[in-house]
């Protein structure tokens, strides 16, 4: 599966994250970023900040939630706008948590931006790390890695032939005409963000491409030939994307704020080892604080495309 990405690229994550994101520095980081020549726009989803939360942020122990989340604009509605103020990028959900969506309704909304879009949308998801969300969603925590591999396949059948018809644990459909289909086909490109063991062997199973949030590209190109050598039979090799940051949520070995001369590097050595995509996380960028910061950003970073 190609999807509306072809050859090697480098892709912007989209201001999501803060109260200095308005819709004109949305408009104009998306329009930079297109002239520029940066091949994909990625958004994420979070739901709320919880006070005292439950579970440590991204499954780290001791790991507080980034302040940045305190205001997160919601992802699908922020790639709807990205597609209208675009015409050729690739639009890409980085990632969507699958415990907070149903199957026919993902699919539609999805489809529908597919289809507005020209066929530009890359379908990423995970199984997320906050326990105060799942809940706020009435979704079983515990249970949310087999809900995952059910939503994808009745995501399959959604955007498949009618009638679809579901029966599952988790979800049921009944014979059914669900329209719009996306107009990629037979469906746009499945990103997984996941990383665990039971994650690794959901990718292979059932996904595309693989992108997790943090990882050397030796690390990354390793664990890549262990999904493929989970992959079924006669399926390509999984894709493998890298995410660099600008600046990273937390601080750990391996994860630490890049220069632009760091990114570059960083781009020249994900294409000599095989990465297919290079994403440049921009969320967490301390330096942006208005709405102009945002709209000019893209020019910052473009020195990345030459690299």
């Amino acid at each position: 599966m190609t999807g509306p990405l072809s050859g090697f690229g480098v892709g912007l994550t989209l201001p999501q994250l803060g109260d200095h994101v308005t819709a004109s520095g949305l408009r104009g980081f998306c329009e930079s970023a297109e002239r520029l020549g940066f091949a994909s726009l990625w958004v994420q989803e979070h739901l709320f900040y919880a006070l005292e939360p439950q579970a440590p942020y991204a499954a780290r122990p001791g790991m507080p939630v980034p302040e940045a989340y305190r205001t997160t604009y919601s992802p699908l509605e922020v790639l709807s706008m990205a597609a209208a103020w675009t015409e050729r990028v690739a639009l890409g959900t980085g990632i969507l948590v699958g415990g907070y969506h149903r199957p026919v309704e993902l699919a539609q909304r999805l489809a529908t931006i597919d289809q507005l879009s020209g066929g530009r949308v890359i379908c990423g998801l995970s199984v997320g790390w906050s326990k105060d969300e799942h809940d706020q969603m009435d979704v079983e925590f515990t249970s949310r890695g087999r809900r995952m591999d059910e939503l994808v396949a009745a995501l399959r059948a959604c955007w498949g032939p009618d009638p679809v018809s579901f029966d599952g644990e988790f979800f049921r459909i009944p014979p059914s005409v669900v329209s719009p289909k996306p107009l990629q086909q037979p469906h746009p490109p499945l990103l997984s963000g996941m990383r665990s063991g039971a994650g690794l062997r959901r990718t292979a199973a059932l996904f595309d491409i693989w992108n997790p949030a943090s990882g050397s590209v030796e690390q990354l190109m390793a664990t890549a030939a262990e999904i493929d050598a989970m992959r079924p039979a006669g399926a390509p090799s999984i894709e493998v994307y890298q995410r660099v940051f600008t600046e990273p949520p937390f601080v750990v070995p391996g994860l630490a704020p890049k220069s632009v001369d760091e990114l570059c590097e960083a781009v020249v050595t994900a294409r000599e080892v095989g990465v297919a995509h290079v994403i440049v996380d921009t969320a967490f960028t301390t330096e942006v604080t208005s709405p102009d910061d945002w709209a000019t950003f893209p020019e910052r970073l473009a020195p990345v495309l030459s690299a």
